[in-house]
């Protein structure tokens, strides 16, 4: 059995209905659900709200996909260059960790990704060129080739620009 994890959109606000359901006909999913502290006006409460909106993981066969749309709730697919996109299972057991270790977990967006080509604006590397290798809470890790070497510095996100935006160039024909 060839079995990949996937992420369905869902209707808004419809995360647990959605996972609870895909539970009922025997699809493995997974919709992370962060500890949140929310106080009202005469008490305090523990709620479990969905980490990311609008997105449940299942683990399925791809010949199993066109079942996931008739499911109530899930709107769609995640799609990625016109492929339902594949979520490695190194990353779903990473959120499964982190996510039994933190509550009260918060997204953010990043608008550097890893392979883009970027420029050093303040700093003693300023001016410098390079390739991001990875991405990490207040720093970014570039590699800058100089003289047939490739240095890696971690710089602060505030100290880069965004020269090249990596993206896939695959032709489909």
């Amino acid at each position: 059995m060839n079995t990949h994890w996937y992420a369905v959109y869902t209707k808004p606000r419809w995360e647990k209905k959605v996972a609870e359901t895909l539970a009922k006909h025997s699809i493995e999913n997974y919709c992370p659900l962060n500890k949140v502290l929310r106080q009202w006006h005469d008490r305090k409460k523990i709620v479990h709200e969905p980490l990311f909106t609008s997105y449940v993981f299942v683990r399925v066969e791809e010949k199993r996909l066109n079942e996931l749309r008739r499911i109530t709730g899930v709107l769609n697919l995640v799609y990625w260059l016109q492929k339902p996109a594949v979520i490695r299972d190194e990353e779903i057991v990473m959120i499964k960790k982190f996510m039994n270790q933190y509550t009260d977990v918060q997204l953010e967006k990043t608008l550097v990704s890893v392979n883009d080509v970027v420029r050093v604006i303040n700093g003693p590397l300023m001016e410098q060129e390079g390739n991001v290798l990875a991405v990490r809470n207040r720093t970014v890790r570039i590699s800058l080739p100089s003289l047939g070497y490739i240095m890696v510095a971690e710089v602060e996100r505030q100290n880069i620009e965004v020269i090249v935006k990596q993206t896939n160039t695959k032709n489909y024909a």
